[in-house]
């Protein structure tokens, strides 16, 4: 959860192409703030914690429903895109047949919270059908969840990459400096998910990660929210970058994000 807030607040600054596709930059400065990736990721993640055990699948998805339109009301001016504003306050709100990259970057507790891959997918389908019901829009969700799944139970990056390969059809063999100078801002799950796996894969460090994520310029949050929330379950987070990440959330979010570490420790344990 830390790396997927982190890699929007990191990112934020540099969407829309405004960065210089280097991985020299700093980490934090006056523009880096959370968008509606760290709002989504947290209203996800509370869905999921209130959910009894055996909840039914329509019962999963109401309270998907309801929590992200709380959230996204508590919080309606921090980077929706139109369709989705629109969804967040229609009367009887309906998937769009979306394909955008939301529905992956959002996902990162479904990768945490479930102790199954099966489980793990399964949920994160459900949090994306509520909204983005397209094939490619589920599809990046499971990808993404499946790989901070494999990524925090031990996995090597060579299973992670043959998995998301075998199981999700992602083109996974182009390097980082090859996506890099003709990659632009695009909102599209299979425009993003390969693109943020392929970042993970290459990376060194957490941070290094972030830095690769940013370097390739595009839709800059999302893309580092979502490399980054693989990157926390191989590599972990700095306790310094928490600090941060914390100083920058408003109460109500931080108190999902203290919940959530929380019933992550309780599992563990």
């Amino acid at each position: 959860m830390y790396g997927a807030i982190l890699g929007d607040i990191i990112g934020s600054p540099y969407e829309f192409d405004q960065g210089n596709k280097s991985k020299d930059f700093p980490l934090f400065s006056p523009r880096s703030t959370y968008t509606d990736d760290s709002v989504m990721t947290l209203a996800v993640a509370e869905a999921f914690l209130e959910c009894p055990p055996k909840a039914e699948e329509e019962e999963i998805r109401q309270k998907l429903t309801d929590t992200l339109r709380h959230y996204g009301q508590l919080y309606p001016r921090v980077g929706y895109g139109p369709g989705f504003r629109y969804w967040l306050v229609r009367p009887n709100p309906q998937p769009c047949g979306s394909y955008g990259n939301g529905s992956a970057m959002r996902v990162s507790s479904a990768g945490w919270l479930f102790d199954d891959l099966e489980t793990v997918r399964h949920m994160a389908r459900l949090s994306a059908e509520i909204t983005h019901n397209h094939p490619e829009g589920i599809k990046g969700a499971e990808a993404t969840a499946s790989a901070i799944y494999l990524a925090r139970t031990g996995s090597t990056k060579e299973e992670i990459r043959d998995y998301i390969e075998l199981n999700f059809d992602y083109d996974l063999s182009r390097t980082c400096d090859e996506i890099r100078p003709t990659y632009r801002h695009v909102e599209s799950c299979q425009e993003t998910v390969p693109e943020a796996i392929t970042v993970f894969l290459e990376g060194e460090s957490f941070e290094d990660v972030i830095r690769t994520a940013v370097s390739l310029g595009g839709d800059c949050d999302t893309l580092t929210c979502i490399a980054g929330s693989i990157a926390e379950g191989f590599y972990g987070v700095p306790e310094e970058l928490k600090r941060q990440c914390r100083e920058r959330l408003p109460e109500a979010l931080l108190a999902v994000l203290e919940r959530f570490e929380e019933a992550k420790k309780s599992r563990r344990e």
